[in-house]
């Protein structure tokens, strides 16, 4: 049986994306900052039949907790075929009103940065190294990165692109930090089995951006599985965006 480990996965796109692996036959290991809710979801999902599903629980700030993580899955398992990076923070911020302050880039403190970068980047990058050592024993590794259209610098520069006046110096640089080290990475792992992708999982109407996406979790969660079921003559160090590029779903870094 193969097995996935997806961080953040307790609720939104992490926990639909957990429940479509398990049921393509996956063991899937659910990460979540906070236990209580990574058993929460995990009960849900057995009380649905699957079964094959038990809560990890990994804070992606500390290394001890990734470190803690990497070595209770180790006792589980000797390998694992699927990695995938899905926690994620907008670092939106509202004044006492309740609104919405922009993140722009002549005014967001660097320490909004440094929280963001913290969980978008510094946090993919300790989980990733932490856990390459159990995906280098799969015969067909896969690592997706959850990343945002909105992290293209080539769409953000392009007046005609939908959401060219949606910007945030933020978020939208920490997911375009993200996609650089999904490039590198992948070019590092060229001569291997892994796999290596970036993937949007399109304007989807979470808590986590205060219910405004249009898309559902449940085709955000398939675009996802997509590539973490990737076979060895698929792609690897690129974009996908199924949303903004529903042909090919590839899109411009």
């Amino acid at each position: 049986m193969k097995t996935a480990f997806i961080t953040g996965a307790n609720k939104s796109i992490g926990f639909e994306t957990a429940r479509q692996l398990l049921h393509n036959g996956f063991y899937v290991y659910l990460g979540s900052r906070n236990l209580d809710n990574g058993l929460r979801a995990v009960k849900q999902l057995k009380s649905e039949g699957l079964t094959n599903v038990e809560a990890i629980q990994i804070d992606v700030t500390d290394d001890h907790s990734v470190k803690n993580a990497r070595l209770e899955i180790g006792l589980k398992t000797d390998v694992l075929d699927v990695l995938i990076n899905n926690s994620g923070v907008s670092g939106a911020k509202s004044d006492e009103n309740g609104n919405y302050i922009p993140q722009t880039a002549t005014g967001t403190s660097v320490e909004v940065f440094k929280e963001v970068y913290e969980i978008n980047v510094y946090g993919v990058i300790r989980v990733t190294q932490a856990f390459l050592d159990l995906l280098r024993k799969s015969e067909a590794p896969r690592i997706v990165m959850v990343s945002s259209s909105q992290g293209s610098i080539t769409l953000h520069s392009d007046p005609a692109y939908k959401y060219y006046n949606f910007k945030g110096a933020v978020y939208l640089s920490s997911k375009a930090a993200l996609n650089m080290y999904t490039v590198n990475l992948a070019y590092e792992l060229r001569d291997t089995h892994f796999k290596v992708n970036a993937v949007s999982p399109g304007f989807t109407k979470t808590d986590f951006n205060n219910n405004r996406g249009t898309g559902t979790v449940e085709d955000a969660g398939k675009r996802i599985v997509k590539y973490a079921l990737i076979g060895n003559d698929g792609a690897t160090g690129k974009f996908f965006c199924e949303e903004t590029n529903p042909q090919t779903g590839e899109i411009p870094w």
